[in-house]
């Protein structure tokens, strides 16, 4: 199928064309057809797959078609989570509808609200928000919504997880009842469907995976790892593989920021980004990382969400994540676009909860890295429950022994991996060569 069978107008097929775009993801070709219908939609599409232009090219060509009533007046509103998402998507209506007379803009935290009523005051047709600066705009009467004919939730799961809920049924409550809806999401919890529920309207519902799974053409594998010799076992694999473009994942900003320092004290050029982080701080550092002047860029989830890397060969969970589905958005930062990537994640015994978290929602296990090569890793029984140390001191006997299996993806019992001792110090991809 190609995207002048999806009935697109010859504007939006140009500018389709000079972006590099010949055919048309599976998102695409089957939410398009449903928004230039007019009926509400439910996607279940995981990030990378090109859910972007499944709504933005028929809200484009929607809006181009109609007489608005009001000149000036807001007529499409796309919520979404993060401020780095909201600028992606906005930046994606321009290069889409860049040869029609529309116009639209970002409106998001971390950066001076004047500019943003400024261009509102001049009147735009699109609007791309995260919550809560749309809100600041609601309060302040710089913004009114009382026109919009369209709404988009976009990663809907993650604007939840963040505890936007409230926020968007604020937002909800000042739209007219008459529009069309979309809600996009890569996970689909119980607070999904009630949120669906509330506000579409007999929605055509559409998937292209099975859903709360991560994208088939990632790579997963993990380690076994202390938690003090993470740290040593990335540096290890980032300088002794050559890694050039790694996002590393971390559950905190303190720990972003420790990490970022501590891959710089062993000789990889590392930046952090996280909440924190000034709106000029974060698009610096993702920036940088893009353009290959540092080679690691360590996040936080709510930092993340929204970066779009082309072709991103590698992404780490230094820590896994508490909430499973956040698994599912992390490793999909790589493996976009039908494009290749890998997913490597460092498990201490502290983390055995969320890997099988993590594993139930995948309903798969994520296959052991039993060696590495040029690093020594050797078998610990820190997280065998067999034998764990007992209150009076010493271990649990056990004679049990590991079950063997010539498939990687088997897990030995009470299999930990650490470098030999001294490889925790810096260098340690270095020392073993």
């Amino acid at each position: 199928m190609s995207f002048e069978q999806l009935g697109l107008r010859t504007e939006l097929l140009r500018a389709v064309s000079e972006a590099g775009y010949s055919q048309p993801s599976p998102i695409q070709a089957k939410a398009i057809p449903v928004v230039l219908q007019g009926g509400d939609l439910l996607a279940g599409a995981q990030t990378g797959t090109g859910k972007t232009a499944g709504f933005a090219l028929p809200m484009l060509q929607r809006l181009s078609e109609k007489t608005p009533q009001h000149s000036g007046a807001i007529r499409a509103l796309i919520l979404t989570p993060t401020r780095e998402l909201a600028a992606q998507v906005e930046a994606s209506f321009r290069l889409y509808g860049k040869y029609l007379p529309l116009r639209s803009t970002a409106v998001f935290g971390g950066v001076n609200i004047r500019p943003q009523i400024s261009v509102l005051r001049k009147g735009v047709d699109i609007v791309v928000a995260t919550p809560g600066r749309l809100l600041d705009h609601v309060g302040q009467k710089t913004i009114d919504l009382s026109q919009v004919e369209m709404l988009v939730l976009d990663e809907a799961d993650r604007m939840l997880d963040m505890g936007f809920i409230h926020d968007i049924r604020k937002i909800l409550g000042l739209l007219p009842r008459n529009r069309q809806n979309m809600l996009f999401s890569a996970t689909f919890s119980n607070d999904i469907k009630r949120l669906a529920d509330g506000f579409l309207k007999a929605p055509v519902m559409i998937e292209v995976a099975r859903r709360n799974t991560a994208a088939e053409q990632v790579d997963q594998v993990m380690y076994r790892i202390d938690k003090g010799l993470k740290r040593a076992l990335l540096s290890h694999l980032i300088s002794g593989s050559n890694w050039r473009q790694v996002l590393v994942f971390t559950r905190t900003k303190h720990g972003a920021n420790r990490l970022a320092s501590q891959l710089d004290k062993d000789g990889i050029t590392t930046t952090a980004i996280h909440g924190n982080k000034s709106q000029g701080a974060r698009t610096k550092a993702l920036a940088d990382f893009k353009q290959g002047r540092v080679r690691v860029l360590v996040a936080t989830d709510i930092a993340a969400r929204g970066l779009d890397i082309e072709q991103l060969p590698f992404v780490v969970n230094y820590e896994m994540p508490n909430v499973p589905e956040d698994y599912v958005h992390r490793i999909g930062r790589t493996g976009r676009a039908g494009n290749t990537g890998n997913a490597i994640s460092f498990v201490c015994s502290e983390e055995r909860k969320q890997l099988h978290d993590i594993e139930t929602l995948l309903q798969r296990r994520i296959p052991l890295q039993e060696q590495e090569a040029g690093l020594k890793l050797i078998s610990s029984a820190v997280d065998s429950p067999a034998r764990r140390p007992q209150r009076g001191g010493g271990a649990a006997p056990s004679n049990r022994q590991p079950a063997k299996s010539p498939r990687r993806s088997a897990r030995p019992a009470g299999k930990s991996y650490r470098p030999q001792a001294g490889a925790a110090n810096a260098r340690v991809g270095r020392a073993s060569r």
